[in-house]
């Protein structure tokens, strides 16, 4: 399955709050310096930040961290708990005087979930997440799925289970691949991976290998929505890869990163959804950019498995998810089929 993690370099922090009417938590993605990014938002219903300096004509080329937040449009004010945490490690993009880490943010409705509607996410709660994140070999990532982060109060089916934060992650096999008709073949670089997180909190159900996409659980006797539902969704995800792409192609990879949403939920991209996929590049394995071919390749390839990886790392919050109960409701886990 692997995780975000497997990208060398990336790094994956959570904070959450439990009990006493809270239900809700902050996700940081942090980046190493020098990485590009974009960002696709295809929901109808999306609540963001700072997505805008992820255009590819903008000032600023580089991407140091995403924050995905519970609270709704009121949790997008973690963003800056992340972004004081990257600016104490002097990470950011310098002006006279310091540096001002970007810091896209997106987040999903949980509100009143944990039965106080006042309770969500602030920049405290963001600078804790992004203190606690590690990267690979740091902590068991198995800690890092589940109800935990941003996932904390996510629920997906209409409200019927609870979701969570998955992770996943899919290697690109290096050497050679077919060229364009009539061209020779191409030399794909050896160790290109794309990894992935999601936090599902989706109006839609999972579609799992075999199962028919109906949209709605395949099991008889499933809960009704919770009192705390009002069909206020999203999925998030952060797709992450260390092939050396430009923020004009991080934009297309997340573009490309929502069929695999799409695959992974029905229905998806709904006017109550909010569905963002961001699209991060470490930089750290260049391509031969004098041959179209190549270049192509290699973007269709590290494409192709964003999309995958980010519907492998749906799947897996939804079987990370753990049963939580609260003054709001309670919420079982979705009955998934083994993995």
């Amino acid at each position: 399955m692997g995780s975000l993690l497997d990208v060398p370099g990336m790094r994956v922090g959570h904070a959450q709050r439990v009990g006493d009417g809270w239900l809700t938590g902050v996700t940081a993605v942090l980046a190493p310096p020098g990485s590009a990014g974009g960002v696709d938002v295809r929901g109808g219903g999306p609540g963001t930040s700072e997505t805008d300096a992820l255009d590819p004509s903008t000032l600023a080329q580089n991407v140091d961290g995403v924050a995905l937040c519970g609270g709704s449009a009121y949790g997008l004010a973690a963003a800056a708990g992340v972004q004081l945490f990257l600016e104490s490690e002097g990470q950011g993009f310098g002006v006279f005087g310091g540096v001002v880490p970007i810091v896209p943010a997106a987040v999903i409705f949980d509100l009143g979930r944990g039965g106080d509607f006042s309770k969500r996410p602030d920049a405290a709660m963001g600078y804790e997440a992004a203190a606690a994140a590690v990267s690979a070999g740091q902590a068991d990532d198995g800690a890092l799925r589940g109800c935990v982060g941003a996932g904390t109060g996510a629920v997906l089916a209409r409200g019927r289970f609870k979701g969570g934060v998955g992770m996943a992650s899919v290697a690109i096999p290096g050497g050679p691949v077919p060229g364009p008709p009539g061209g020779p073949e191409v030399v794909l670089p050896e160790g290109l991976v794309v990894g992935a997180l999601a936090v599902v909190n989706a109006a839609g159900a999972p579609v799992f290998p075999g199962e028919s996409p109906l949209g709605e659980p395949a099991v008889t006797g499933a809960p009704a929505p919770s009192s705390a539902d009002r069909s206020l969704n999203t999925t998030l995800a952060v797709v992450a890869t260390n092939a050396a792409l430009t923020p004009a192609e991080c934009k297309r990879t997340a573009t490309a990163a929502h069929a695999g949403l799409a695959r992974a939920l029905n229905p998806a991209h709904t006017l109550v959804d909010g569905d963002t996929v961001f699209a991060l590049s470490t930089g750290a394995i260049g391509m031969d950019r004098s041959r179209d071919a190549e270049r192509i390749a290699v973007l269709m390839s590290v494409q192709i498995a964003a999309a995958e990886a980010v519907r492998l790392a749906i799947l897996d919050g939804v079987r990370s998810a753990t049963a939580v109960s609260t003054p709001a409701g309670t919420w079982e886990p979705y009955p998934a089929p083994p993995a």
